[in-house]
């Protein structure tokens, strides 16, 4: 409607002659209103320099133009790419992976960086150092704290590629952004009563990381919770225990447990399963019940073997348990087994192990045997934990 009524009102307004000099008068609102859509529709394409310049493909190029500020040229993103590859050798490649990872970093200005990467090199950090949080974390640049949070994070850490590390995680802005005063430091102080250090947790889940950067009060309620599950039983445990439960839906975990008792397991069971594998209490409803169901009515085990083993609700159906669970099955009715084999060990057994022992073992006894079996554990090799 805007270019309707400016193409409507263009000719009459260039036509109407001035009855002041321009100098002592505002311009017509029509020309302002003209003005100012041609100077925004002269803004240079987005899209396409992260594509050309960066190396961005088009669905990445598409999903991160909204997020970006409009510019009116390219000059701040070239000043951008300019200084890092003369201040940190990254390409404007690597500048592209940032950008995905967070699209305002495409308009950062060189006055803002300049500080931030003075303030590491200070730090003590080197230039390839400097570069790979540029890469795994773009948004820290933000903050103006970004050396003092680093190195508290290197203390406590103990070294920069354990840092590094849960950078690549993608705990980056919890870690980097979090409040060190009113969160972080907090959390330490709190946790340690129960004897746990932020470098316990270095190289072993994201999720435990986590922990040292939620609200304090509801660290204090998942501790709270663990309690009163029974699962506290010393630092070791409480280490595995309080992220399922920390980072869990209160109402969630509780559907999970109670869908257990439902099954027939007891709260001593429940108790056992989430002491041997907390993560268990993590997965869903739908998961917890079909691996029982195969578990139980397929497989014909007892609720007691499988609080001993509670792996076996974490693995698929689909891809590793029924397979394997039929391939034996027909070995046994066959006779080429010797003895019973205990369900567990095989179907705990890595992939490759088991398609040695119980595969190409026999591939000659049945014929399609060891194709049947590969189509049926199609993807199983991402499913499994080995």
């Amino acid at each position: 409607m805007v270019i309707f009524h400016l193409r409507e009102a263009l000719p009459r307004i260039l036509r109407s002659p001035s009855r002041l000099p321009s100098s002592s008068h505002a311009p017509h609102p029509h020309l302002v209103i003209l003005h100012r859509f041609l100077h925004s529709s002269s803004s240079f394409a987005v899209e396409d320099y992260l594509v050309s310049r960066l190396g961005l493909t088009h669905e990445q190029a598409l999903k991160a133009a909204p997020k970006i500020s409009p510019l009116r040229s390219s000059a701040r993103p070239d000043a951008l790419l300019a200084y890092l590859e003369s201040t940190l050798g990254i390409p404007a490649t690597d500048v592209g992976r940032a950008v995905v990872i967070e699209p305002r970093f495409f308009c950062a200005k060189v006055k803002t960086l300049a500080p931030r990467i003075a303030d590491l090199h200070d730090l003590g950090l080197s230039r390839d150092e400097i570069a790979r949080i540029v890469h795994l974390a773009p948004e820290s640049f933000y903050t103006r704290l970004l050396r003092r949070k680093l190195e508290f994070w290197l203390a406590e850490f103990g070294s920069f590629d354990n840092l590094l590390q849960v950078l690549r995680w993608g705990t980056r802005a919890s870690i980097l952004c979090a409040d060190l005063d009113k969160v972080v430091r907090p959390n330490v102080a709190f946790l340690r009563q129960y004897g746990l250090n932020i470098s316990d947790f270095a190289g072993a889940s994201v999720y435990n990381i986590r922990l040292f950067t939620m609200n304090p009060e509801l660290l204090k309620e998942a501790v709270q919770r663990v309690e009163e599950l029974g699962l506290n039983c010393g630092a070791r445990l409480l280490r595995q225990t309080l992220p399922v439960v920390a980072l869990t839906d209160k109402d969630a975990l509780a559907k999970r447990i109670q869908l257990l008792h439902n099954i027939g397991f007891s709260k001593d069971d429940v108790l056992t399963l989430a002491k041997k594998q907390p993560n268990v209490l993590a997965l869903s409803e739908q998961k917890i019940q079909g691996n029982l169901d195969f578990l139980m009515k397929d497989v014909g085990l007892e609720v007691s073997y499988i609080v001993r083993r509670p792996a076996l609700l974490k693995y698929s159906v689909e891809r590793r348990l029924l397979p394997r669970h039929i391939l034996i099955k027909v070995l046994n009715e066959k006779g080429l087994l010797e003895g019973k084999q205990d369900y567990y060990v095989t179907a705990s057994l890595a992939e490759k192990i088991f398609v040695e022992k119980f595969v190409h073992r026999f591939e000659n006894h049945v014929p399609g045997f060891a194709e049947d079996y590969a189509s049926n554990c199609l993807g199983e090799a991402t499913d499994a934990k080995d």
